[in-house]
């Protein structure tokens, strides 16, 4: 079977391996569908923690279920997704129901190979039911999961106003769930594109570009004194996150759903007299795939939208690092496969 693989920063190979083949406990999807998500990027740039290489990249997924061992309810044949979050299930995290931050996590294309290959076995109990959805829409489950699970951390309320940093494909998701959850969206981006798209396919009302002289200001004025409520970072750029402290109303939460490598500075006098809470938010479990997913099949949610570049598998090496650059408009990259 044909695999990409990223030998190193900056580099893409075409290779020929075998196809996997099934085992105790594993599945084996033929891959229809990659999405192409900021770790992907990071990673073919070399900026993405926790990242060795050689390593084949991928884990925004969709396929055909061909193959399985103990998938109970499972059909072969069937359209399905997974949770590329791959936990061992005795540790700490796992026993408090924490599957997402596992001490021994292995996550589908970052500590592990992906899916930009032809055929991908994965944990049978990974395996997520594709409830009628396109390929399309069940490989941007995955993203749009980790922004329900972000809100969920934040515990958004209805009325609250809820600041999120970053309007890439984790950004929006989130924007989509904190206003599932009531809250009042506040999108905040350097790139004024992106905040019209915000505005038009996501009616957030509210957009703010980041690279203004007075964007606390500007958050005054909206949240009527109080400054938001919840702030969400979903940029993994250190600036961001370190400028988003001021950002935050007494009482808020902040939330870090992007990552980075280097280490946060705040004031904490200014952090303290808030009674500020700052949390981090992890990969998704079942419960927020669930959440996605019902929440696409209702049509609150249209992450098909987020598409603005398609490639066949066969292009991929030649257009990847193209997508690194803001001028491409690139908001999701697609993948198809043969």
């Amino acid at each position: 079977m044909k695999t990409l693989v990223c030998t190193t920063p900056g580099a893409f190979q075409y290779t020929q391996g075998e196809k996997p083949s099934l085992t105790s406990g594993n599945a084996i999807i033929k891959i229809k569908r990659i999405g192409i998500c900021g770790t992907d990027l990071h990673a073919f740039e070399g900026t993405q923690p926790f990242f060795s290489y050689p390593r084949i990249l991928g884990h925004e997924l969709a396929g055909e279920l061909v193959d399985f061992d103990n998938a109970p309810g499972f059909q072969k044949g069937e359209a399905v997704t997974f949770i590329p979050y791959f936990n061992c299930g005795t540790c700490i995290a796992c026993r408090n129901g924490k599957p997402n931050c596992c001490t021994h996590i292995k996550v589908c294309g970052v500590h592990v190979n992906g899916g930009m290959s032809e055929y991908l076995s994965v944990p049978s109990h990974t395996l997520v039911h594709g409830e009628g959805l396109s390929f399309n829409e069940l490989a941007l489950v995955e993203p749009l999961a980790i922004g329900a699970h972000g809100i969920r951390r934040a515990n958004v309320k209805a009325g609250e106003f809820v600041l999120v940093i970053g309007a890439g494909p984790i950004g929006l998701g989130t924007m989509e769930f904190a206003r599932i959850a009531g809250g009042k969206v506040i999108a905040l981006d350097i790139n004024d594109t992106r905040l019209q798209f915000c505005k038009e396919k996501l009616r957030v009302e509210h957009t703010i570009n980041a690279l203004s002289n007075d964007v606390t200001a500007q958050l005054q004025e909206i949240t009527n004194g109080d400054m938001p409520v919840v702030v969400i970072d979903a940029t993994g750029s250190l600036q961001a996150i370190n400028n988003a402290f001021q950002y935050m109303a007494h009482g808020a939460r902040f939330v870090l759903i992007g990552l980075q490598k280097g280490d946060i500075s705040l004031s904490h006098p200014e952090f303290h007299k808030r009674e500020a809470t700052l949390l981090s938010s992890r990969n998704a479990t079942r419960q927020d795939f669930e959440h996605a997913i019902e929440s696409m099949k209702k049509g609150l949610v249209n992450p098909t939208t987020y598409i603005t570049h398609t490639v066949l598998f066969d292009q991929v090496k030649d257009e990847f690092a193209s997508w690194l650059n803001p001028e491409t408009g690139v908001i999701k990259a697609m993948v198809e496969m043969d």
